[in-house]
């Protein structure tokens, strides 16, 4: 098995993953492999990053933050409306119609977190209230005051480069799979309202 490409660390909520000995098995004999530090360095470093990119977006509502953690390259989207934008467009997407839209009580509640050295999943209970329109997420449909608390799974993918023994490491990709039927069952909406992009990313 090659740890590099394979080696993944299931979090379980409120399990403390730089306490846990990740290992891996080889198949047919009974030789174990422990993780090397580089690669548990690698694994907390693109976690930190995902987590100033989220902070950033959902939080501090701080676009320059969220394009610091953004790599050159990196992709936004929000599934299976297929809203976001490219690279060219990232900072005008989050400028005009997410930070400006983000509803009220916007809150993450992590319920199990997957991570490796290239890539962050990220699955949550996300609660709110649609007091406002929401055009990264539900184009089109007008807000109803309603409260929602629905699944969504986020995955961010990562690059890393060197120079002169330095490791820059930054997001080429963050796409977010949100539970969308119970979000619009939960708002009493009609699916046909939706707005979907004309070229969906």
């Amino acid at each position: 098995m090659n740890l590099s490409d394979n080696l993944l660390i299931w979090l379980g909520r409120g399990c403390d993953h730089r306490a846990v000995a990740a290992r891996s098995r080889t198949v047919g004999n009974e030789q174990e492999h422990r993780v090397t530090v580089a690669i548990q360095q690698l694994i907390w470093r693109v976690e930190n990053i995902r987590d100033a990119f989220h902070r950033a977006v959902f939080v501090d509502r701080d676009v320059d933050a969220a394009m610091a953690a953004a790599g050159s390259d990196c992709t936004f989207a929000y599934s299976p409306m297929g809203t976001g934008a490219g690279p060219d467009g990232l900072r005008a997407f989050l400028t005009d119609d997410v930070l400006p839209h983000l509803p009220a009580g916007l809150t993450f509640r992590r319920v199990t977190r997957t991570a490796d050295q290239r890539r962050v999943v990220e699955e949550n209970l996300v609660s709110f209230t649609h007091d406002r329109d929401l055009p990264w997420l539900l184009p089109g449909i007008p807000a109803t005051g309603r409260d929602v608390e629905v699944r969504a799974v986020s995955i961010a993918a990562f690059k890393h480069t060197t120079h002169l023994g330095d490791i820059s490491t930054r997001i080429t990709s963050y796409r977010v799979l949100w539970d969308l039927w119970s979000t619009l069952t939960q708002l009493d909406a009609d699916p046909a309202m939706l707005h979907r992009p004309a070229v969906p990313l």
